[in-house]
């Protein structure tokens, strides 16, 4: 197999240009082709920034400091956004799909009800100590317009104003013990 002439100078003339010009010369000569930056579709972008923003919110458990008084109240109901995101979970939305099949969930209006919250007896956890695990579980009501947009074979919406759901949200969190000594220490 030949090369030809003409084949050879353009092979030339592009690493001359990918080795002397602007970002491919950022991360050094060892980098080769893999310090060409590559661009990036915001679809991906934007799921890594709600699946860090669904961590740092609503994945963790916090770790507050001892029960002072003898009544312990949860100090924070769900908000709308951890709502609609238990929503989207138990019941995404299907289709997606511009000009094929739409869903839209419009006017939503929820009722937050507290239905338990209670303490756990204490207890020693692996890398935190003696505590008690504080739980607090909500019921959520939502009411909403539902629209249903099918736009092949043949085009026709569908709306739903009555729709409802319930979704069950638990927030858990744990307090430190005041003090081990305090005659709660056999119960662990």
């Amino acid at each position: 197999m030949s090369i030809s002439k003409h084949q050879l100078i353009a092979v030339v003339l592009v690493s001359a240009a990918l080795a002397s010009g602007g970002c491919a010369t950022d991360f050094g000569p060892q980098a080769g082709l893999l310090g060409i930056p590559i661009p990036l579709s915001p679809y991906f972008q934007d799921k890594q920034e709600d699946r860090f923003w669904q961590r740092e919110r609503y994945e963790r458990v916090p770790i507050l400091g001892p029960v002072t008084s003898g009544e312990v109240v949860a100090l924070d109901p769900p908000t709308p956004d951890e709502v609609m995101r238990a929503l989207e979970k138990a019941r995404p939305v299907e289709g997606g799909l511009p000009f094929l099949h739409e869903v839209q969930r419009n006017n939503v209006r929820m009722i937050i009800e507290p239905i338990a919250d209670y303490l756990d007896p204490p207890r020693v956890y692996p890398l935190i100590g003696p505590a008690q695990q504080h739980h607090a579980h909500y019921r959520c009501t939502l009411y909403f317009t539902e629209t249903t947009r099918v736009g092949w074979p043949v085009p026709y919406t569908t709306v739903d104003e009555d729709t409802r759901e319930v979704v069950y949200i638990d927030h858990n969190h744990l307090h430190l013990l005041n003090d081990v000594d305090d005659g709660v220490a056999g119960n662990y």
